[in-house]
């Protein structure tokens, strides 16, 4: 899962986002709302955590900008004032929780968790795909119920085709979602082909079928057709 973190406070942005790496996310930040809109603009995202207060800008504003572009990313406002007006603006405009600061790290992590497997997962705490399943909160593969042992990027990869099955995903995609953007502009996606015949080759193993198709000079596809 890909988050971004729109704070200007640069001890508590560092904050989150190492402690959300360690919980297995990927993590792309920005620090005034200049960055944080472009970001958005650009790219996809699982949940964006947003505070109020940025240079340049108001956070609310960001709410509304990726809304409108009916992005399906869940959206926590954290701002530094317990303000009921903000807490209600931000609901009207369609951000999903509002943590107010000081907070404690695994709250929000939680709250993370809620809102991604609401949007994501239709609330279901496993994904099925045939015999494959997909433990979200675990970050675990199963097929027949027995665990496969990947990597995280193995993991994450998969979580992404299984989250987008039957969809093509452009190996670009690919690359900002579980590597984070730095990678759209590598121009060189062979590190996903390695990728990719690791977690077919260890899910044949455990006794899967091989959902992952190659689609001509587009991406791929994890698909039963």
């Amino acid at each position: 899962m890909k988050i971004l973190i729109i704070e200007d406070e640069k001890a508590l942005r560092d904050a989150i986002k190492q402690y959300l790496e360690y919980q297995g996310f990927v993590c792309e930040t920005a620090d005034d709302f200049l960055a944080g809109k472009e970001k958005v603009s650009q790219f996809d995202y699982d949940c964006v955590v947003v505070d109020l207060g940025l240079p340049y800008g108001n956070g609310l504003d960001i709410v509304s900008a990726i809304r409108e572009m009916e992005s399906k990313a869940g959206i926590i406002i954290i701002s530094a004032k317990n303000a009921l007006d903000d807490k209600l603006k931000g609901l009207e405009l369609g951000s999903d929780d509002y943590l107010t600061k000081p907070f404690h790290l695994s709250e929000l992590n939680a709250r993370i968790n809620a809102i991604v497997r609401r949007r994501t997962f239709e609330g279901n705490k496993v994904i099925r795909f045939n015999e494959l399943q997909l433990h979200p909160e675990a970050q675990q593969i199963t097929v027949n119920n027995a665990p496969v042992d990947l990597t995280e990027k193995e993991y994450r990869l998969l979580e992404y085709f299984i989250t987008n099955q039957k969809r093509v995903l452009t190996k670009a995609a690919i690359a900002e979602h579980v590597w984070g953007d730095e990678y759209v502009q590598a121009g060189d996606y062979d590190f996903i082909y390695s990728h990719i015949k690791n977690v077919r080759k260890k899910l044949l193993e455990a006794g899967s079928a091989d959902y992952i198709k190659t689609v001509y000079r587009s991406g791929y596809r994890l698909t039963d057709n």
